[in-house]
């Protein structure tokens, strides 16, 4: 199941009444800029019982094109990386 920003929207607005709709998005569009902002400059970010994300380098590489076979030059690039803690994984794995 995936969580799109306005499924998200919609689940605050359903939790939280008393706050408007308009601020909750608000405060999602600052949280989400916040973390796009802090791994754009390479920054590690952590979020308590959730876990860290952060980037990698992936080296530069000739990979090929499976539908052609022809092989394709892949710049190096910034991926991100995601650890869960061990609350999530706990959670996750009904471990108590």
């Amino acid at each position: 199941m995936a969580i799109v920003k306005s499924k998200l929207l919609k689940q605050l607005a359903d939790n939280y009444p008393n706050f408007y709709k308009k601020d909750l998005e608000k405060f999602i569009n600052i949280f989400l800029n916040d973390i796009k902002e802090a791994l754009r400059k390479g920054e590690r970010l952590e979020l308590r019982n959730f876990g860290t994300l952060s980037t990698r380098i992936q080296k530069a590489s000739i990979r090929r094109n499976p539908k052609t076979g022809e092989k394709v030059h892949v710049k190096q690039k910034r991926t991100i990386y995601w650890k869960m803690s061990k609350e999530m994984f706990n959670k996750i794995n009904n471990v108590e």
